[in-house]
């Protein structure tokens, strides 16, 4: 129910079936961040109008809104499948017409994550398991590159996170952990994971 609600709230569709396959193995299914984790990690992590967040896989643009509505913050979704890409296209037509004049601070590119240019005001970067090991360790070395260029703090959010994907983190990268909020007893995937990478 609170998908709907909130869907409504920002006057846009991000619920119901997710259709489409992946053309490459490398890709995972999308599924959107539930609204009921994004609250409750929201709850203990702090965001701000002056973030710019770039959501790896964003699908139909669920966490852009979501992040835009509460905190203003800057948001930029990247997305390979092009029905993904046009749904959230039309989602941001829809949010704008309930919120006027924030255009420009919301964007959306059609691309692969690995081609997308990093920017030097970029500074969180968030990935529900978009696609495999192998491009998301092309993506971090992207983000370490502009972070050697322009020495920031910078923050990757990892949500229900792979093994494979934090044991890259740990054991290859200079990224520490500095937040994790589990949301269910039972099911220990059902967390969010914050690696930092620190000016």
């Amino acid at each position: 129910m609170i998908e709907n609600q909130f869907d409504k709230l920002l006057n846009i569709k991000t619920t119901g079936e997710q259709k489409g396959f992946m053309t490459s193995i490398h890709y995972h299914r999308y599924e959107p961040t539930p609204y009921s984790a994004l609250e409750t990690f929201f709850n203990e992590y702090n965001m701000s109008s002056h973030d710019h967040i770039v959501d790896f896989g964003c699908g139909k643009g669920r966490l852009n809104f979501y992040l835009h509505h509460h905190f203003k913050a800057s948001v930029v979704g990247v997305e390979m499948n092009e029905t993904f890409y046009m749904e959230a296209l039309k989602n941001k037509q829809s949010y704008l017409n309930n919120y006027r004049n924030r255009g420009d601070r919301i964007t959306f590119n059609y691309l692969l994550a690995e081609e997308y240019d990093i920017s030097p005001n970029e500074n969180k970067f968030y990935f529900f398991n978009p696609f495999t090991v192998q491009i998301f360790m092309t993506v971090i070395k992207n983000i370490m590159i502009s972070f050697e260029k322009h020495p920031r703090e910078i923050d990757v959010i990892l949500y229900y996170p792979s093994e494979d994907y934090i044991f890259f983190l740990e054991n290859q990268t200079t990224f520490e952990l500095v937040k994790e909020v589990n949301l269910l007893e039972n099911n220990p995937n059902e967390r969010f994971l914050v690696y930092r990478l620190k000016n």
